[in-house]
């Protein structure tokens, strides 16, 4: 056998035991007359000794010929550790070797496979299979694996049925571009990669499969973002018979679960809150409640002043920041200068210090008198100490402002700790979106989301006003997971396709399989959709969900390690019945 015990387990209980270890030279130190060497598996490091008084002839110019990642077989002796180590589990012993193997040479790494590396991200990303020896990297991997194992065990005990569903599916027009694969015995015709697996978890609703999970992989061809990959794993799940309130328990009961299994949390407390609301309060649809700094809109104390950018303005809005009256002038044109840049776009910032003794100081005094910035204090919450910052503009674009100088100032005064757990619902979306450039709606989900009970009717006269039987789930100012309760009658679903621009001809060319089966008694239903990398990361503590993915792609959507993707030769093209443009 190549070991009896890995190198993370052996204690000061089995000094004397003769043992057989194997793994990856992580150092050595050559004393001359004694050599120790620091063997690493996945489950810890075990130090070995050889020394010239007591190892056998010859195994100490064996011992020498060891370089960094080295894979060896060592046998020996536990024995009791001279100059113990505190730092590792098995610093109290080490193994006295008799007999050594080399199992496999190694070059020298790119980078050194320890906890705080050398190797920038590019190269770590190249020799990913190195990178995943380091503890940081191999302990994301078992993190992963542990939320996983616990999803299952949680979703297996409450009656659902893991089913896996096809990765060579139809084309549909879901929002985002699909990845198509092109069909050898078909020719001119093309599979598509899922963007989720919605259609057969309704379908499988429709077959009497009432309550389904599947940990599963999704792909979208869209422009990617420092946290999106081209593939992502989703726990994907529906049931059927069930109102809104059915799944927000049942999921709510899921994050509790992973909450108090993994991270140690008690949290019984999920909020709701609307979309609408959402927007007003914190400027976004997935707010981080972990801190304050809720908006508070100014238009009815701050327009009419002869302040013509305010009194422009369809929203005069603004925040309190906690303590933020001590910041000097300098860093307040600092903050100024960061709501300026292109990123965030606004044109500039109103401020307002709190002072201690009840009095206000404001970069518009000329103005604003004390009794209408006592009001700006009492709408944002204020307190003496703090400093409230205004932002104006056309309403959509300063709550988004705003969002991110939020985001920003709890970033900066460490109010975002990645060991708080804040979760809530955010509900009541909008069921479509108006397409600006094309004056065209689309289904602010999918096409399969129900309105609410009593807004179907709305969508002959009131689009804009209907709102979804949708919902999100939001931790930590990132959306976990979201869903809806789907539309089930063949009726309500043309109506709705017709809405979203499709022709009856159209619909039923790309979901005539979904409304055939509506016709043999599809249950009511409904589900949710976790993306399992972004929670993950937030469980961990992270927001970077590639630190979480054993083989991720950079941010161009490549995967520098096996240089994919790649041109195909031309005879793979022609059995495909494709052929490049040569002018492209």
């Amino acid at each position: 056998m190549y070991r009896s015990h890995n190198c993370g387990e052996l204690r000061s209980a089995h000094i004397g035991q003769s043992v057989t270890l194997s793994g990856w030279v992580q150092k050595t130190r050559d004393k001359g007359f004694v050599i120790w060497v620091d063997l690493r598996d996945r489950y810890g490091i075990t130090q070995l000794v050889f020394d010239e008084e007591r190892s056998p002839a010859g195994i100490m110019e064996q011992s020498r010929s060891l370089g960094r990642e080295f894979v060896i077989q060592a046998k020996g002796t536990v024995i009791e550790r001279a100059s113990k180590n505190s730092n590792i589990p098995t610093g109290d012993i080490e193994i006295l070797v008799s007999e050594i193997q080399i199992l496999n040479t190694s070059m020298t790494p790119p980078f050194t496979i320890e906890d705080n590396t050398d190797g920038g991200e590019d190269i770590r990303m190249k020799y990913r299979y190195l990178d995943i020896r380091r503890n940081p990297v191999k302990d994301n991997l078992i993190f992963r694996h542990k939320v996983t194992m616990e999803v299952r065990k949680y979703l297996s005990n409450q009656g659902f049925i893991e089913v896996e569903t096809p990765y060579l599916i139809k084309s549909t027009p879901e929002g985002a571009r699909d990845f198509v694969v092109p069909s050898r015995m078909n020719e001119g015709q093309f599979y598509a990669l899922p963007q989720s697996p919605q259609t057969f978890k309704q379908l499988l609703m429709v077959g009497g499969m009432d309550k389904y999970f599947q940990i599963v992989k999704c792909f979208r061809d869209e422009d990617l973002r420092a946290d999106r990959q081209p593939e992502f794993t989703q726990i994907d799940c529906e049931m059927a018979f069930i109102e809104q309130e059915d799944i927000l328990n049942v999921f709510e009961g899921l994050t509790a679960h992973l909450l108090k299994e993994i991270v140690g949390v008690d949290s019984s407390n999920f909020p709701r809150i609307t979309y609408d609301e959402a927007l007003k309060k914190y400027g976004n649809d997935k707010p981080d409640i972990r801190f304050g700094m809720e908006f508070g809109e100014l238009n009815a104390v701050a327009q009419h002043k002869d302040f013509n950018v305010f009194n422009t303005a369809e929203l005069v809005v603004g925040i309190a920041v906690p303590g933020g009256a001590s910041h000097t002038r300098k860093e307040i044109d600092a903050l100024v200068d960061w709501v300026r840049r292109p990123q965030i776009g606004a044109k500039g910032m109103v401020y307002v210090k709190c002072n201690d003794d009840g009095s206000f100081k404001s970069s518009v005094d000329k103005f604003y008198n004390q009794e209408d910035l006592a009001l700006w204090a009492e709408k944002t919450g204020a307190k003496a100490g703090d400093l409230i910052c205004v932002l104006s503009g056309d309403t959509h674009t300063t709550r988004g402002q705003l969002s991110a100088l939020r985001m920003e100032m709890a970033e900066r005064l460490g109010l975002r700790k990645p060991d708080e757990f804040a979760p809530l619902w955010v509900v009541d979306f909008p069921l479509l979106e108006l397409d600006i450039e094309t004056g065209n709606y689309h289904a602010m989900h999918h096409p399969f989301t129900s309105p609410k009970p009593g807004h179907l009717s709305l969508l002959e006269t009131d689009p804009d006003a209907v709102r979804a039987n949708a919902y999100d789930l939001v931790l930590n100012g990132n959306e976990i997971g979201g869903g809806s309760i789907r539309i089930h009658d063949k009726e309500t679903q043309a109506t709705m396709f017709k809405h979203l621009g499709f022709t009856a001809e159209e619909a039923r060319a790309q979901f005539g399989f979904l409304m055939d089966a509506f016709q043999y008694g599809a249950p009511p239903h409904g589900g949710i959709a976790f993306g399992l990398d972004r929670l993950v990361a937030i469980l961990g503590g992270q927001e970077t969900i590639r630190d979480f993915i054993a083989f991720p792609k950079n941010n161009s959507g490549r995967d520098i390690m096996i240089d994919a993707p790649a041109p195909i030769d031309g005879e793979q093209l022609k059995e495909l019945h494709l052929k490049l443009d040569e002018q492209a």
